[in-house]
């Protein structure tokens, strides 16, 4: 299209949202120097980019005018985005992100009633349809949960600057009351709260999971000055409570193709090899977790460091075989209850 063309197109959304009267299609053709099926399609999408684009009957005619300003194009939402928005509180709520499926269901209200009722009924038909066209896969794993109440005292204390305290459930002493500086929520698998206990500077990772009786205080938790969430979590495989060391993994040719599209870690360096595959460097804690992650893997990756990775790897490989090698016992045992049922 040329630049003349366009020019003359805005133009026109100019006279439609200036003209109180409206133009009709005759004139809008006439504007653009095109024939009247010309026009047509550029009305067409005028109707779809435009929330305040106006049909008014003016018999045997109809008129057109954009009575909310043209403004409107760079705001109102288009179909796809609409889609986009259902389908990721659809997702949120399968994850069991109650909180942040909440909150998004509230902007989603918001976007819409911004939007002419009229442009609802006619874009409704085509976000369900995208929406039955596209979902999000439920992965298997853990799924986080979120308590809404829990998530409103944690950003409020976080915007706060106070310190919050809690039973925690889990660790060492189960139940036991924590006073700590709030620094940050993580989302993942499991959802956490990133604190450092009230006297240490030291982050730690709680699982929201396992935190009951929360409340804010009336005491200042300012967060130290050089602590940076992102770098907190980019030290880690997964959160857990360990000095990190340094990985290095080889992915083999065979799963060279697999690992085109994917990343162990947000800081990983690679190097590829002449073989086809690549050698994987990245510092990281959690080494546990990383073994567990590794079994999908198969025989496509080689542990190279730390020595006791491969070693955990090894253990649990073993321990896994021993499991596995009695399927008589388990499957007579299995056999016996459904019997007795």
């Amino acid at each position: 299209m040329r630049h003349e063309k366009i020019a003359k197109i805005l133009s026109l959304a100019r006279e439609l949202a200036s003209n109180a009267a409206g133009l009709t299609l005759d004139e809008m053709a006439n504007y653009l120097g095109e024939s009247r099926s010309s026009a047509e399609r550029v009305r067409r999408i005028f109707d779809e980019l435009f929330p305040g684009m106006e049909e008014v009957d003016d018999h045997p005619k109809k008129r057109f005018r954009i009575t909310r300003g043209i403004d409107s194009f760079f705001q109102n939402p288009t179909v796809d985005e609409l889609a986009c928005l259902a389908m990721v509180i659809e997702s949120a709520k399968k994850e069991s992100a109650q909180d942040r499926a909440h909150l998004l269901s509230q902007l989603e209200s918001k976007v819409r009633g911004a939007i002419k009722h009229a442009k609802l009924l006619k874009a409704d038909p085509d976000i369900e349809a995208l929406v039955r066209a596209e979902l999000i896969a439920v992965q298997a794993g853990p799924r986080a949960t979120e308590n809404p109440a829990v998530m409103k005292i944690i950003r409020n204390a976080l915007l706060a600057s106070v310190q919050i305290t809690f039973a925690y459930m889990g660790g060492s002493t189960p139940g036991a009351e924590r006073t700590v500086i709030p620094l940050g929520i993580l989302f993942g698998h499991r959802n956490y709260l990133i604190a450092a206990e009230a006297g240490t500077v030291k982050p730690k990772s709680w699982r929201l999971d396992r935190i009951e009786n929360l409340s804010a205080l009336d005491v200042p938790g300012l967060p130290p000055p050089d602590f940076s969430l992102t770098d907190f979590a980019n030290g880690m495989f997964r959160l857990f409570d360990e000095a990190p060391q340094d990985v290095i993994l080889h992915v083999l040719p065979s799963g060279r193709q697999e690992f085109m599209n994917f990343r162990f870690h947000a800081t990983q360096q690679v190097e590829e090899l002449p073989s086809g595959g690549a050698l994987v460097r990245f510092r990281a804690s959690g080494m546990q977790e990383l073994v567990w992650h590794l079994f999908a893997w198969g025989n496509k990756v080689e542990i190279i460091e730390p020595v006791s990775l491969r070693q955990q790897m090894t253990t649990d490989l073993i321990a896994t075989l021993a499991h596995h090698q009695e399927p008589l016992r388990h499957t007579h045992t299995i056999k016996k209850v459904e019997s007795s049922a």
